[in-house]
């Protein structure tokens, strides 16, 4: 079994990106700015923040964290984004989710300018993304497909099958449904058009859910079920991309039981370290894209 070790991957590709900035500055433009909507003191949104901030510190480009109350009104947030769009000084912008309960993370996301929508969740981006049209690519899709590139994994004529959380499931993970499930389904079978290969759909509580991924030469699992996966649901070489992070006592853990599928599998994403890493690196090189 191979790691693919988003650790250090997206440390090459942050490389990459402060060169990129460092040329920008040499030639006298502007190097980008973000910034992040933060809304009430939920300690984890507020640690992802400050490594979102650090990590466009880290390439050379402009961050600012827009921090407003728990209390915040959902109009009042919205006119921050209506700001937000409007503002030249700002090439791209996100707001951290998940939102206080009075606020329709929905309507706040449609509200977003696609093109400085870094996240890529908006409903246009997504759209824009799926037809085949100019978009920001959401984050940890993106991720994912920068990491099997860079390991030189094709999906020419392979079969893709994507595990994604049951719909009845709550909110024990850190990922959300409309952050990785939706826009990932769609961008694989996009993909799937343009490589020839077979996108198959399952959920963590499918009745066939053990012979699907037996199925499957490249395997990507999103359920937010610790251990979901076993080492006798995986064919022999196939790729497994590991997407969940559960939280247990302190420590992350992800959808697939390592140990058991170490022997089958070819290459497999760690948790942590895997998907992760690479989520952040995509979501500055949107930052960079949205600039130009």
């Amino acid at each position: 079994m191979r790691v693919l070790d988003g650790k250090a991957t997206a440390a090459a590709i942050r490389s990459e990106l402060r060169a990129q900035c460092e040329a920008m500055q040499a030639r006298g433009e502007r190097v980008p700015k973000m910034a992040v909507v933060l809304v009430g003191d939920d300690e984890a949104s507020a640690l992802y923040v400050q490594h979102k901030l650090d990590a466009c510190l880290s390439v050379g480009i402009e961050a600012e964290c827009i921090h407003l109350s728990g209390e915040t009104s959902e109009s009042a947030l919205i006119d921050i984004v209506e700001r937000l769009n409007a503002d030249t000084s700002i090439d791209g912008y996100l707001v951290q989710l998940p939102l206080p309960k009075h606020i329709s993370e929905g309507r706040v996301l449609e509200r977003i300018s696609w093109r400085k929508d870094v996240d890529g969740l908006t409903a246009e981006n997504i759209g824009r993304s799926v037809l085949g049209k100019t978009a920001i690519e959401s984050a940890t899709p993106r991720g994912i497909r920068e990491l099997m590139a860079r390991y030189g994994i094709t999906t020419e004529g392979k079969h893709i099958v994507v595990v994604e959380r049951d719909t009845e499931d709550g909110e024990a993970s850190l990922l959300l449904p409309n952050v990785v499930d939706k826009p990932l389904a769609s961008l694989m079978l996009l993909n799937s058009l343009e490589r020839n290969a077979t996108v198959s759909l399952c959920h963590a509580g499918s009745p066939n859910l053990k012979e699907m991924c037996r199925t499957a030469d490249i395997l990507i699992v999103a359920a937010s079920r610790p251990g979901l996966i076993k080492g006798d649901m995986v064919k022999e070489g196939a790729v497994i991309i590991d997407v969940g992070m559960t939280r247990i006592n302190g420590q992350m853990h992800g959808d697939v039981d390592r140990e058991s599928v170490a022997e089958k599998c070819g290459y497999l994403s760690p948790v942590p370290g895997g998907v992760g890493p690479m989520t952040v690196a995509a979501l500055l090189m949107n930052i960079v894209e949205a600039t130009k």
